[in-house]
């Protein structure tokens, strides 16, 4: 239960932080928003980290995760902001959200038993989220290349799931803080050197940095959950419930922006929380 909880707070986080992507993607260019928010959340996480890590229990094992995240969490982030880039929520959103498959089959592969039950609030909620994206009022909007932002989605669904995957593993066998900074700074140098090779100054933010500074806090808010989740029984439902990020940015863009929701969007957002409930009854 607790995990789901870790899980829907970083849905939370990530619903704001991609309704901030959809505003400003559009006119920024990606490597230096990525870099800015990637620095952001570092700072957010360097101090708690310094503080309160347990450093010397970084073993190689554990070290070895934080370096497969990091480069895993550049393939995931890079996906979405690229997919918002291209296409609208309705297109990209159904293949993002659909990173839950990839974990239940990780924790498979790591020797958990997954019941029919889990496999099916897990469609529920990949399905809902379907609904949801794939009736959005974007339904008329034109998409000039979506099979490459298609790609783009499946690319940062497999980057976010295993990202997940591994930074679990690292707080497993490592400690949470560690497991929490280094996969960012790993990304964040990266990403730091992806942009310096493409010459993209940072002046081409404009007047973005504070936003972007809050999506970084709110980014590392949510996948330090989702990492803390390693301690806690049936880790998965943290990355499982995180997926409600896409259902919850619509209902943001509802309230907040005054967008309509279609009976049938209605619909798919109740089939997404009758998943996440089986999901807690099953932990």
């Amino acid at each position: 239960m607790l995990a789901l909880i870790a899980g829907l707070t970083a849905a939370c986080a990530w619903a704001v932080h991609d309704m901030l992507v959809r505003k400003i993607g559009q006119e920024t260019a990606i490597l230096p928003m990525m870099l800015v928010v990637l620095a952001a959340g570092s700072v957010a996480l360097l101090g708690p980290a310094l503080i309160w890590g347990d450093w010397g229990q970084m073993t190689g094992a554990a070290l070895a995760n934080v370096v497969a995240a990091g480069f895993a969490y550049v393939l995931g982030m890079g996906g979405l902001y690229r997919a918002f880039s291209l296409a609208p929520v309705r297109l990209v959103a159904p293949i993002l959200g659909a990173f839950p498959m990839i974990s239940l089959g990780f924790a498979a592969l790591g020797g958990k038993a997954v019941t029919g039950m889990e496999v099916a609030a897990v469609l529920a909620i990949v399905g809902g989220i379907a609904i949801v994206a794939l009736t959005s009022d974007e339904g008329h909007e034109t998409v000039g290349r979506p099979g490459v932002a298609m790609l783009w989605s499946a690319a940062g669904s497999v980057g976010f799931a295993t990202t997940f995957w591994f930074a679990q593993e690292a707080a497993r066998l490592g400690g949470e803080w560690p497991a929490m900074l280094l996969p960012r700074l790993i990304a964040l140098g990266l990403i730091g050197g992806g942009a310096l090779m493409a010459r993209a100054p940072l002046t081409q933010l404009g007047g973005s940095g504070r936003t972007l500074a809050m999506m970084g806090v709110l980014d590392a808010f949510a996948i330090g959950l989702v990492t803390a989740a390693a301690s806690l029984p049936n880790p998965e439902y943290a990355a499982i419930s995180a997926s409600l990020f896409g259902v919850l940015t619509i209902l943001l863009a509802w309230r907040v922006l005054k967008e309509r929701v279609a009976p049938l969007q209605w619909s798919g957002i109740v089939t997404v929380f009758v998943g996440i409930a089986v999901l807690s009854f099953q932990g």
